[in-house]
Parts: C-alpha cells; structure tokens; sequence
C-alpha cells in the first residue's frame, strides 16, 4: 500500500514536480551521484512539454545521447559549452527565451564554476546566472540547475568536492536528489536546508 503522507507525493510522470517548479523559475537540484541525476535529466527532458536547452558543461548527458544510451529528444537542443563559448551560449539561450516557454539545463554547477578559477569570475557566472532567471519570467521559462554536492560539518550543502558554497536567493528553489526501492525521490529543502516534502519516482 502506498504512503497517504500528504508530504510524501508518488509523481511517475513528474507532474507534480514540474508544478512546484513554476513556483520559482530557478531551481536547484543537489545530488551526490551523477547517474542518479542524469537519470532525472533525462526523465525531465522526456516529460517536457516545450523547447528544451541543456548546457552541458560536465560532457556526462550529452556523451550519453552521442552514444546512444539517452535516446536524442526532438525538443533537445545540447549546447556543449566551455569557457570560450560561454557567454555567447548566454545570449542565445536569452534570445530563446525571451518571447518562447523554454526549460533551460544547465549541468552542472560545479562544471561551470571549474571552467574559472578566478574570484571574479564566480560573480560573474552568478550574475549570470540571475540575469537568465529574470529574463525567463517574461515567458514563463524554468531554469533547473544541477550541483554535485556533500555536506560539510555545519550540515550545509556545499559542493563537491570544492567546498564552495552554493548560491542562495530566496527566489529559487532547492531540492535533493536521493534514491529509493521504488525509483527516484526528489525531497523539497525549506531554509534550513530540511526536507520538507518528497516526490517519489517511481520506475
């Protein structure tokens, strides 16, 4: 028998995680393996319902498509970036959303943040970051951000295995990323970085 918890939501089709989604168009989502996240990528690559943009900064999602493990989507646009490319991979992706409903992936954090080393351009990268966030509201675009991370003595999610800390705006989203028997479970996190409800994947 299924859990009747109201905080725990059984969500095969990812339904209910997209809702909670449109609440804050930037969203995180925090995991300490990487199959189980590209596994949910490509899950929530799967269910969209509009165009689909994935920077992939890690080479891990799009080396699956080129392979043939990860079947190419129709609405999937990959865009392979680096430190190079990165911000003119921005501006496209601004002109994208600027007047279409989009889902923009960017994978992972810690990918971006190692293509530079210096100070000032962690700032930029967040500033970046914001700016895309503030353009995909005028069409109703989500942003999902995927982060390697680990929690470090105070019981925070930092990255891994940088120690960096992640950025923090109260209008974005955080959740956790974890496994279960029964599939994927994404657990919402509130301020505390708690678990505050689930979405149980189920395979």
């Amino acid at each position: 028998m299924l859990d009747k918890n109201p905080n725990q939501v059984f969500d095969k089709d990812l339904l209910e995680i997209k809702n909670k989604f449109s609440e804050k168009n930037l969203n995180f989502i925090l995991s300490s393996n990487p199959f189980f996240k590209t596994e949910f990528l490509n899950k929530l690559v799967e269910s969209a319902d509009v165009p689909v943009v994935f920077l992939d900064f890690d080479l891990l999602y799009s080396g699956y498509v080129n392979s043939g493990i990860i079947k190419k989507n129709e609405k999937l646009e990959i865009l392979v970036s680096n430190g190079e490319t990165f911000i003119d991979d921005i501006k496209e992706i601004i002109r994208k959303i600027e007047s279409k409903k989009s889902l923009i992936i960017l994978d992972t954090l810690n990918g971006l943040y190692n293509m530079f080393d210096e100070l000032e351009y962690v700032r930029f990268i967040n500033s970046a970051i914001m700016l895309l966030s503030s353009v995909a509201k005028y069409s109703n675009s989500l942003i999902v951000i995927t982060a390697m991370t680990r929690k470090n003595e105070s019981n925070e999610y930092i990255l891994s295995p940088t120690g960096r800390h992640l950025i923090r705006s109260k209008n974005a989203g955080f959740y956790n990323l974890i496994t279960s028997e029964l599939g994927l479970v994404l657990n919402v996190l509130d301020k505390t970085e708690e678990n505050v409800r689930s979405f149980n994947i189920i395979k």
